[in-house]
């Protein structure tokens, strides 16, 4: 939960005065905060004052210079009809522009009203969200730093579009299943690497993270569930490869992935011809690939 302060003037001051009128209005706070911050029509301003808080000048018009902040509530005082709170902002928490804000209106439970404009983001007032704030703003908000943490990304990437790659168990059993994927490669005049046979960095995760990133097509094959080659296909996916499933047995392939087409091939002599005619097709015609 958190508080949010709409105010017709900028939050450039330490002091902030509300009616008592505008202070948890119903059709902007929830049944459920008013009865627990006001049980008796009373409100409790400490508990409040324990939450986070968004501090929002009223918003009528687009305004690139405007923004919301983030912070807290570090005292209340009631005289009559007034509401005085005093606060401050949070200093690692970067300002929120508006347009960002309004993008993120459904994720922090802000009211909407076309007829309005901004509907209550135009309305000064006090409400309180039954809505995570940084949640939202960890999920919703731009700006995240998205930098993997255990590997580098080549900047710039470069794809080359001959280049196909295969992530599969490193086992003599695998190896027909190599010589088919290469051989349809060869066909299709494309060159096939697999990261045993490449050494260009000093970790194993570079070389395949750098393999990945500058392949056209990439081939996976799930036969026996390899943690390693899942791995490879999440980061394939999110690098938003070519990637090619295959796999000797259709349960091996990740209830996540069922809902992508995979070829399924024998490890025989018959089986991997067939599994080279089929692999040869799909790089021929990669808008069909699975």
């Amino acid at each position: 939960m958190f508080n949010l302060l709409v105010s017709a003037s900028p939050w450039d001051q330490p002091r902030r005065t509300y009616s008592s009128s505008r202070v948890l209005k119903p059709g902007y706070s929830s049944d459920q905060s008013l009865s627990r911050f006001a049980p008796s029509g009373a409100i409790d301003f400490d508990m409040l004052r324990d939450l986070p808080a968004l501090f929002v000048e009223e918003t009528y018009l687009p305004n690139p210079t405007q923004a919301a902040r983030v912070g807290s509530i570090t005292a209340v005082r009631s005289s009559g009809t007034d509401i005085t709170i005093e606060y401050r902002f949070d200093a690692d928490i970067r300002p929120i522009p508006q347009s960002d804000l309004i993008r993120m209106e459904a994720h922090l439970g802000i009211v909407s009203n076309p007829r309005r404009g901004f509907g209550e983001l135009s309305t000064t007032h006090w409400a309180v969200k039954d809505f995570d704030l940084f949640r939202a703003l960890y999920v919703a908000q731009p700006g995240r730093d998205r930098t993997p943490r255990v590997f580098a990304l080549p900047v710039p990437g470069t794809v080359q579009q001959d280049q196909l790659s295969a992530m599969m168990p490193f086992d003599a059993r695998f190896s027909g299943v190599y010589d088919a994927i290469n051989r349809a490669a060869q066909r299709t005049n494309m060159r096939c690497d697999r990261v045993d046979g490449i050494w260009e960095n000093h970790s194993v995760i570079q070389d395949v993270i750098s393999l990945i990133d500058r392949s056209a097509f990439v081939v996976c094959d799930c036969t026996g569930r390899n943690p390693n080659v899942f791995y490879e296909i999440g980061i394939a996916h999110s690098l938003g490869k070519e990637v090619i499933l295959i796999t000797q047995n259709g349960d091996d392939v990740p209830f996540d992935l069922r809902h992508l087409r995979y070829l399924q091939y024998l490890n025989n002599g018959e089986g991997l011809h067939e599994l080279e005619e089929r692999l040869a097709s799909r790089l021929q015609s990669p808008l069909q690939a699975g």
